[in-house]
């Protein structure tokens, strides 16, 4: 029996009309929904009602700024969000990640590399790579079912793809782990040229932890080739 395929809402925050119609048409041959606000103050609002499992939004808006809406958003979900910033602007990207984007893509860009990125993001929470269902090291604690993560019986507050690294680095304690492998598990896609994306959220995830009162060498770097889980942290 063949069911119907589930319907993906997608939130657009982003002052091109035109890419808005164009994307609302593209997408919805893959089953994805797009809703389009044109301000970031409409945008939030918009989020605010509820119900979107992914949000495109541009760094450049009219008003409240991109990464402004992207500081309120993580301030209450961990919804992912793509950002979309000018080619060539790697500070905004880098500064978009330190806020809490999952992943980023240059403008102009292909509708075909937005959906690809958007289907990786969502793949990733639904397909499990292993069986196990809770990992454990040095007073870090996930529940893979449930996808929260604990340090020392505090909850810790992640963004999907940070989750997704630390429970890679938790399944191979010890092993060091190449950035081209993290870019594949976490974000779904091959690690690009230049990209610093894997290198900022493990710099973010790095501080979550210290704040929670994990060693802040829990991660490490092995310059040239990628990051370990230090088993005796």
């Amino acid at each position: 029996m063949t069911g119907h395929a589930k319907t993906t809402n997608i939130l657009l925050i982003d002052d091109d009309q035109e890419l808005g119609a164009m994307l609302q048409d593209f997408l919805a041959a893959d089953h994805l929904t797009l809703s389009a606000s044109h301000t970031g103050e409409n945008g939030l609002a918009a989020f605010e009602k509820g119900g979107f499992d992914l949000l495109i939004l541009d760094i450049m808006l009219p008003g409240i700024s991109g990464l402004d809406v992207l500081k309120k958003i993580r301030q209450k979900s961990n919804v992912p969000v793509i950002m979309l910033t000018a080619r060539g602007d790697d500070i905004d990207r880098i500064i978009g990640l330190e806020f809490g984007a999952d992943d980023y893509l240059a403008k102009p860009f292909n509708p075909r590399e937005l959906t690809a990125r958007i289907k990786a993001i969502l793949r990733r929470a639904r397909n499990d790579h292993s069986n196990v269902q809770q990992l454990s090291l040095g007073g870090i604690d996930l529940n893979v079912r449930t996808r929260v993560a604990m340090v020392d019986g505090k909850e810790l507050t992640l963004t999907g793809t940070e989750f997704e690294i630390l429970k890679f680095l938790l399944e191979v304690p010890g092993e060091v782990v190449s950035k081209e492998q993290l870019s594949e598990r976490a974000l779904g896609r091959r690690l690009l040229p230049y990209d610093r994306s894997i290198d900022t959220h493990i710099s973010n995830l790095r501080g979550k932890l210290e704040r929670a009162g994990n060693r802040n060498d829990t991660i490490q770097n092995q310059r040239g080739i990628g990051y370990l889980l230090v088993p005796g942290s």
